[in-house]
């Protein structure tokens, strides 16, 4: 019999391993099961491995961190390489998959790792954990029936005024909530785009550093929201994770 994948959230940002706070983040169970494996997917080893290191303060782990295999991910990985990440499974090994934040394969390239393993017949078992997405759709008091991801925008800013243009035209004909990231260095500029494009009766959330100490969510109109930018009193949202939501 093969192994199976485990989804492993990660945290949203830095944790405390001297608090309480991981295991409000994280459940206890999953934790638990994180510290049995000794094998692991993840976009990047080093980022992988401290929080590897952060599990193991509650839950000792099975292997030591230098045992433990950690094989990379991301963006710059072949699909022919795939297939090698889920020999160990074949084989009858478990493994869990570690996005660098949040639910792995939700904006993510772990979801191609997902499809394959269920093509090779490999159980998969998403485990609980934060989503950053579904965190913003919860507390933007937006549409949360239907809503709609679109990861990143155009950087060019035409192309982006005309994506948004795009969006808040879906949302009003669907009444859907749109969301979006950004490049945490430029969350100022998106949401400058968006206030520029968007209608002054717009609905636009800013949702940042979810489920840290510093979490900021605010949902104002386009107009509120041009007025408090002409006043100098953006977010502090500068370098920090972004979701961004609109609902026209």
């Amino acid at each position: 019999m093969s192994g199976t994948l485990y989804l492993i959230p990660n945290t949203l940002g830095p944790a405390d391993p001297a608090s309480d706070a991981l295991a409000h983040i994280i459940p206890e169970q999953v934790q638990a099961l994180t510290s049995r494996l000794d094998y692991f997917v993840a976009e990047n080893a080093k980022t992988a491995r401290g929080f590897l290191k952060l599990i193991a303060v509650r839950h000792p782990l099975a292997s030591t961190l230098q045992e433990i295999e950690i094989a990379e991910l991301n963006v710059n990985t072949p699909a022919q390489a795939l297939a090698g990440l889920l020999e160990p499974l074949l084989a009858g090994r478990d493994a869990g998959l570690i996005s660098e934040a949040g639910v792995p394969a939700v904006a993510d390239p772990g979801a191609d790792l997902v499809r394959l393993a269920h093509e090779r017949g490999i159980p998969v078992r998403p485990l609980v954990g934060p989503s950053s997405l579904l965190l913003a759709v919860m507390a933007s008091g937006l549409n949360g029936q239907s809503f709609a991801f679109h990861g990143y925008l155009p950087t060019d800013a035409a192309l982006r005024t005309k994506r948004i243009k795009e969006l808040e035209a879906r949302s009003r004909a669907e009444k859907q909530t749109q969301l979006l990231i950004e490049t945490p260095y430029r969350n100022g500029a998106m949401l400058e785009a968006l206030v520029g494009a968007c209608q002054p009766g717009t609905l636009i959330c800013v949702a940042t550093d979810l489920s840290l100490p510093s979490e900021s969510i605010r949902t104002l109109n386009g107009g509120k929201w041009k007025s408090l930018l002409a006043a100098g009193k953006a977010p502090d949202f500068h370098k920090k994770p972004t979701v961004f939501l609109l609902l026209a």
